[in-house]
């Protein structure tokens, strides 16, 4: 078939125009979801979406056979990628990567395109690699305890945050669990950050040791949830804002307010691909503000409260 047959989808996208090849490919077999629904849906949430990716290398986790063949996660952006697609080349140990850095919506359709369906994002931008403007917990169930577990950790660890001065924001991952992120000004160091976040999470659960743990064996926490810390660091990723999942479904990681952690209802994967057009109105990050927030007065706001006994 001609690469300009009908079994080609021409999409505008910003300033381009992206040609989706096999746009009727099922990604999704078990929901009939193809790789011209996904491109609707990054289309539809690019321009919430996009803010959240800007200047930030991403990992790409591709699906060529659909979410029932084995998946690649690509940090390298192939030579073949249009020129628009902006890179940036960055030191791994031993060597250097080029990743693709999505700056506008053209970018997200022509990934989808290469069927990759998750972007994952860095904590940092590429221009300052070492010093990233986010910091995240990252909360799965644990064993296969309910989520309810999850809102209530939720909980303690915004309060604890809006204790320190860290306003945190909340987002369902669309897999097990839920994120709090904290937008940071970038003055500090990936260690830096690091360990604050693990200070922060072990001033959490020594007041609740009964259900919170930062064990990072599972054969220790016993039955607790553990307050995972270990995404802030050079090169780690967290899914980004309203990246569909390679799930049943085609859950979608999504911003929440911070009262619908009271909602029974609220479950990691809530909004899907088909349902995640009712919150697009009203993204509960927008407004928030941009200004990321130093992690010196945190830090000895924390101390304070450990000193205190808090």
């Amino acid at each position: 078939m001609s690469a300009k047959g009908p079994d080609v989808r021409k999409v505008r996208a910003g300033h381009h125009t992206v040609e989706i090849s096999r746009p009727g490919k099922v990604l999704f077999p078990d929901d009939g979801i193809t790789k011209s629904d996904l491109v609707d849906h990054y289309r539809a949430v690019a321009r919430l979406m996009v803010p959240q990716l800007r200047g930030r290398p991403l990992m790409m986790e591709r699906h060529p056979d659909g979410i029932g063949g084995k998946p690649l996660m690509q940090k390298n952006a192939p030579d073949y990628f249009p020129d628009w697609v902006r890179r940036a080349v960055l030191p791994k140990e031993g060597g250097e990567v080029t990743h693709v850095v999505c700056d506008g919506s053209a970018t997200l359709v022509y990934l989808v395109d290469q069927a990759c369906i998750t972007p994952h994002r860095w904590l940092s931008r590429a221009d300052r690699p070492d010093h990233p403007d986010r910091l995240v917990f990252d909360l799965d169930p644990p064993g296969e305890s309910g989520f309810e577990a999850v809102r209530w950790a939720a909980r303690r660890v915004c309060a604890l945050l809006g204790d320190i001065g860290l306003p945190g924001q909340l987002m369902t991952t669309g897999s097990r669990g839920l994120h709090v992120v904290v937008r940071l000004d970038r003055g500090a160091d990936f260690d830096t950050v690091r360990t604050f976040a693990r200070d922060t999470a072990e001033v959490l659960a020594a007041r609740h040791p009964d259900r919170l743990t930062t064990e990072t064996r599972k054969a220790n926490r016993r039955g607790r949830l553990y307050l995972d810390i270990q995404r802030n660091a050079y090169a780690q990723t967290a899914v980004a804002p309203y990246a569909v999942r390679s799930r049943p479904g085609a859950p979608v990681a999504t911003p929440i307010d911070a009262e619908e952690l009271d909602d029974p209802a609220l479950t990691a994967d809530r909004w899907t691909v088909r349902t995640i057009g009712e919150r697009l109105e009203n993204d509960p990050w927008a407004g928030t503000g941009a200004r990321g927030r130093s992690l010196g007065a945190a830090r000895r706001r924390l101390e304070r409260l450990t000193a205190d006994g808090g």
